[in-house]
């Protein structure tokens, strides 16, 4: 038997400054029994909302579980947001002959009736909450554009003008982005790009690159301006 650990952070500022997977390693380490075989596994900078399909490393932990193994989770809602993917998730610890076990302890991991709508309950809320925050977010952004002022974040290369509302060059973000651009061009991984990147002291806005980052920004298109 052995502990297989999963953590999870969502936001490039939780990837960056490690406090968000310490603090669920160690609620999950709390619960394991000493001299326990453990192996962990953390999904970077991945959506609660995401398919199970679409985290690599819940799919790596769930294929190393066997029989009588325990996936061990900080909270309930670091396996994810949604309960239509949380009960299939579960199904699969099921299908290994294995467990989950919620380090927090917010719910109860048995297969008692009331335990298993206890973490419907909680699942249903957690989604309901991130739909919340979205629907508010979106309302205020609505406000923001109506009163003529500028809405969402600025693209990585581009800076605000004087003005504070229309966008101009920023000539260093742009070289880096040329860097970024043609190391990948030449078949070099996102992880290789952003050691390289930080190693000549070129960092994003929030500090050192990672694999994340570079590729949120390869993927929302940006490149310099030639």
């Amino acid at each position: 038997m052995k502990y297989v650990i999963y953590l999870r952070v969502s936001t490039d500022q939780q990837v960056n400054s490690g406090l968000g997977l310490e603090a669920q390693r160690d609620m999950c380490l709390r619960v394991v029994k000493p001299g326990s075989q453990v192996i962990e596994f953390a999904d970077e900078g991945f959506s609660g909302a995401l398919e199970m399909e679409k985290r690599p490393a819940l799919i790596a932990a769930l294929q190393v579980l066997e029989r009588d193994d325990i996936l061990v989770i900080a909270k309930r809602d670091r396996i994810g947001r949604d309960p239509i993917v949380n009960a299939m998730i579960e199904r699969a610890v099921e299908r290994k002959k294995a467990k989950m076990m919620t380090a927090s302890g917010d719910v109860r991991d048995d297969n008692d009736p009331s335990s298993i709508l206890m973490r419907r309950m909680v699942d249903a809320f957690a989604e309901y909450e991130r739909l919340i925050i979205g629907a508010r977010t979106k309302v205020a952004l609505q406000v923001k554009k109506k009163k003529g002022e500028r809405v969402g974040r600025i693209p990585y290369g581009f800076e605000l003008d004087e003005d504070g509302i229309r966008l101009k060059v920023n000539p260093d973000e742009q070289y880096t982005l040329k860097l970024m651009n043609q190391m990948r061009s030449e078949g070099h991984s996102l992880r290789e790009i952003s050691e390289q990147l930080n190693f000549y002291n070129r960092m994003n806005r929030k500090g050192p690159w990672n694999h994340v980052s570079i590729s949120r920004v390869i993927a929302n298109g940006q490149k310099e301006i030639a």
